[in-house]
């Protein structure tokens, strides 16, 4: 089985998957600084208390745009899952996917991988909301190009930002209000966030496909912790597909492993024939 880990600023999901199927999955806190120690003992509940044996861990795949987290959680997986194999998605992978944008290196993990994932399930051109601490938007060809995107606010961060920056207003449980006109203080913040990040969705959907290089219109995903939320009201969204990300993660392992694993074979035949 493959344990993946999308490192986010505000939130890291973790994926088991026993070949291309989804077994498990959960999320942790990112912020909450954490030994390898400690991070090797909350993996080992986390799998134990849904079932699963640490034994079966045969790889690990680490996206990660946090890189205070990075090397605790590897040395973790190293020290506390001794049979896997680990990779590190970025923009060094060597993935079969082009970042034809101006900066490359400066991509985020997440973006490379939700451009492998829609590609490889797709096969059309796509853009990808990914709503997390940012809401991202990724233009990704048939081919497996990113070609650029926006990067926005999350949800979540307006709201903390908008009640942090105001005195007298409280902090909100965000749940889709039933009404555009709010009667309570509570419910007209609820309207403006999630109604106003909707909204701003739809409208950045619509300004990415009026610039779109390709005649066929892309198919829009919407991915991330309020995808599902979102998935409801926002009219452009085509797919909901929360776990998108994690999926990529899988692809990538598998891609890079097996890479890696070709390197190895052909390297003994290239030491026999030097020493002829």
């Amino acid at each position: 089985m493959i344990l993946v880990f999308d490192v986010g600023n505000t939130e890291t999901t973790i994926g088991l998957f026993n070949g291309e199927m989804l077994r498990g999955h959960w999320r942790i806190i990112t912020s909450v600084p954490r030994t390898a120690d400690e991070y090797g003992v909350l993996i080992g509940s986390l799998l134990e208390r849904g079932g699963y044996d640490t034994d079966k861990v045969d790889g690990v795949a680490v996206g990660s745009v946090v890189p205070v987290v990075t090397a605790p959680l590897l040395e973790a997986c190293a020290r506390y899952l001794p049979a896997s194999s680990a990779v590190v998605v970025d923009a060094r992978a060597g993935l079969p996917i082009k970042l034809d944008v101006d900066e490359p290196m400066t991509v985020g993990a997440d973006r490379i991988i939700n451009t492998l994932a829609a590609s490889r399930l797709y096969g059309r051109d796509c853009i990808v909301v990914d709503m997390g601490t940012a809401t991202t938007f990724d233009c990704i060809t048939a081919e497996g190009v990113f070609i650029g995107g926006v990067i926005a606010p999350g949800v979540q961060t307006s709201a903390e930002t908008l009640t942090r920056k105001t005195s007298k207003l409280p902090s909100t449980e965000l749940v889709v209000p039933q009404r555009a006109i709010g009667r309570r203080t509570e419910d007209c913040i609820r309207s403006g966030v999630i109604f106003g990040a909707a909204d701003a969705i739809d409208g950045t959907v619509r300004r990415i496909k009026a610039e779109w290089p390709h005649r066929e219109k892309p198919l829009v995903i919407a991915t991330g912790g309020f995808a599902e939320m979102f998935g409801a009201i926002c009219k452009e969204f085509d797919r909901v597909e929360p776990y998108l990300t994690l999926q990529g993660l899988q692809m990538a392992h598998t891609l890079l492993s097996a890479s890696t694993a070709d390197d190895i074979d052909r390297a003994p035949r290239r030491q026999k024939r030097r020493s002829r």
